[in-house]
């Protein structure tokens, strides 16, 4: 077992220093992209400047024979690119592949002072992390990396459900868990080809009203995934790291989409992935609190003063438990004004709105 003393401290000597907190910087959407593909690869700059992560991939999706040019385009990409103050982010290979190893000494060999987050996938227990710490921590030293490169663990089997508090505080490099609703669903063997989203035969019914078991009897479709969501949020929060949802595959029901990733939202996900342009606008416009709603929090925090007792906004009481509450949505807003003017002046213009009421 080891010392909680020696939890920050590198895990091989030369590394850099452990980070003790995971910022939080805006990652509303994390926006895959393939760098391989060399028309994908050229319109990176333009992604870099409407997504808040842009994250070249190395795992599904990429073919066997494309492994390597993957891996050598996002090298490429990663030192010709300004990205600014949007993050990049890589997937790895699982860890159980022949090309994971490869992915890990050459992207930290060569671009580790520009990658911000690893993700991992098919995250199963504390022990896949801890590998991956140790082998970064080497590779870091060896390389001369500034600071240490976070890693992201993506939630897409039954044990890695089973686990997810262990892996959310196996490292201090812990900086999220995505979840990833197909390949879980094969691991659980859930009747569903969907990539995310519901299933219409997920669903509950209204009791029947007389002996006609059928007529009048409305039914309402559930979310699949529900659960996940909820415990893979306690988990991260409790461990101080950040809760995502993964992909949304029907790029065409964009309804759908932003109904998914505002379920994510309300459970307390800071973002989803995006598999196409049009979904980083849906992204965008979930994951960041309305204006209406940022007035009325820094209203509350307003009339709460030191944040203990109780007063009543329009027949609304509000005591230290909805500040706390309102504070969550204001701390956000900040956090995306400072990357987003257009999003800035709308909050502003609200809130002296409702101040002013």
């Amino acid at each position: 077992m080891r010392s909680p003393k020696d939890f920050f401290r590198p895990l091989a000597v030369g590394a850099p220093e452990p980070v003790r907190e995971i910022p939080f910087r805006p990652s509303r959407m994390i926006h895959f992209f393939d760098p391989s593909n060399e028309k994908m690869a050229a319109k990176v700059p333009d992604m870099a400047a409407q997504a808040d992560v842009v994250l070249g991939n190395l795992e599904d999706a990429i073919r066997a024979d494309r492994k390597e040019a993957a891996r050598e385009g996002l090298v490429r990409i990663a030192r010709d690119t300004d990205f600014g103050e949007t993050q990049l982010w890589t997937r790895i290979n699982s860890l159980d592949s022949p090309w994971v190893l490869d992915d890990l000494i050459t992207l930290v060999t060569n671009i580790g002072d520009k990658l911000d987050v690893i993700m991992v996938p098919k995250v199963e227990s504390a022990a896949d992390i801890h590998y991956v710490d140790r082998l970064l921590a080497q590779l870091e030293a060896r390389a001369d990396v500034s600071r240490p490169i976070l890693v992201h663990a993506l939630l897409e089997t039954s044990s890695g459900v089973a686990n997810v508090e262990d892996i959310a505080t196996a490292s201090p490099r812990m900086q999220g868990i995505s979840l990833g609703p197909a390949d879980l669903a094969a691991s659980r063997r859930m009747k569903t080809t969907r990539v995310g989203g519901g299933h219409p035969g997920y669903l509950v019914r209204q009791d029947p009203t007389g002996d006609d078991l059928t007529t009048g009897r409305a039914t309402y479709q559930q979310d699949l995934w529900h659960y996940t969501v909820a415990r893979m949020v306690d988990a991260c929060a409790a461990a101080g790291i950040l809760p995502y949802y993964g992909p949304f595959g029907d790029i065409a029901d964009v309804v759908a989409c932003e109904d998914q990733f505002r379920n994510a939202f309300l459970l307390g996900c800071v973002g989803a992935w995006s598999l196409h342009p049009k979904q980083i606008a849906i992204a965008k416009k979930v994951f960041s609190p309305s204006a209406e709603d940022v007035a009325w929090a820094r209203r509350v925090i307003e009339a709460m003063g030191d944040g203990t007792g109780a007063v009543m906004i329009d027949g609304k009481m509000q005591d230290d438990a909805t500040v706390k509450q309102c504070r969550v949505v204001a701390e956000l807003a900040d956090a995306l004004s400072a990357r987003d003017p257009e999003l800035a002046a709308a909050y502003e213009a609200a809130t002296k709105e409702a101040l002013a009421q």
